[in-house]
């Protein structure tokens, strides 16, 4: 397939993966789109430990700081790296929801009536977080 492309796509994609973040999209799907446009970026990747570093540096805020603090093992690779922040993710997510569930249901107590707006799903989109 990679013969076929032509010169400007392949850089085009390289680029986009130097500049690919998480955003606001799961763990499991930034990871998908970090190794399709990898492989474009091979030079910037010598080592497991550059691809580690390089998929931590475009992380969300929300899993950033723990994961970093995880890559500072010495065995972990990219596979484990992913399952971290992944399960990272899925806790701090769980852990919001339940305080946004708790805060709204404190409110609700305290003034008598039901909470309009919010359909209790979490803000975050971006898809299935994969298997774990």
């Amino acid at each position: 397939m990679d013969h076929f492309l032509p010169a400007e796509t392949k850089v085009a994609r390289a680029t986009e993966f130097e500049s690919l973040e998480q955003g606001s999209v799961s763990v499991w799907d930034y990871h998908m789109e970090f190794t399709c446009l990898s492989k474009y970026a091979i030079h910037i990747l010598p080592t497991m430990e550059a691809m580690v570093h390089r998929f931590i540096q475009g992380l969300s805020p929300l899993v950033i700081n723990e994961v970093a603090t995880a890559a500072l093992n010495s065995d972990m690779n990219y596979g484990k790296m992913v399952a971290f922040a992944q399960a990272t993710e899925n806790r701090k997510l769980k852990n919001r929801m339940e305080h946004e569930g708790s805060s709204k249901a404190r409110s609700t107590s305290n003034f008598g009536g039901s909470s309009s707006g919010g359909n209790g799903r979490s803000a975050f989109r971006g898809g299935s977080s994969g298997p774990s």
